[in-house]
């Protein structure tokens, strides 16, 4: 079972920024394309951001495209995600998840793909 713990969620006022971190266990870190999901209450969890298990492609969702940043540092099993000009709409958990076996250059989309799935972490605009 692959562990993954997000952590960096929390209050932020309309305008600032904010930045998930991600850690997974090494076992499949190399091999894994991931993801950052988010679920607003009474919505369906919907995907924000991807990167490829090689780091060198991303995708980005389109409410977040132009304001966000995801990233990876191989070296340390962490993913990471910045969001600036935070929106109230932007309030949701936010859970990362791990695509064990993706394409090495293709960032995963679909959250029927990722096999591992963390906690979550909320985070709250306020206006």
């Amino acid at each position: 079972q692959v562990q993954l713990v997000e952590s960096g969620g929390g209050l932020v006022q309309a305008g600032g920024s904010l930045t998930l971190s991600c850690v997974a266990d090494g076992r499949t870190w190399s091999r894994s394309g991931l993801g950052w999901f988010r679920q607003a209450p009474g919505k369906e969890r919907e995907i924000v951001a991807a990167i490829s298990r090689l780091g060198g492609h991303t995708y980005y969702a389109e409410s977040v495209k132009g304001r966000s940043t995801i990233y990876r540092d191989n070296t340390k099993n962490t993913m990471f995600l910045q969001i600036h000009a935070m929106k109230i709409e932007d309030t949701a958990i936010y859970y990362c998840a791990a695509d064990v076996g993706a394409w090495a250059t293709a960032p995963t989309v679909l959250p029927a793909q990722y096999d591992h799935w963390g906690q979550g972490t909320q985070v709250t605009v306020s206006s």
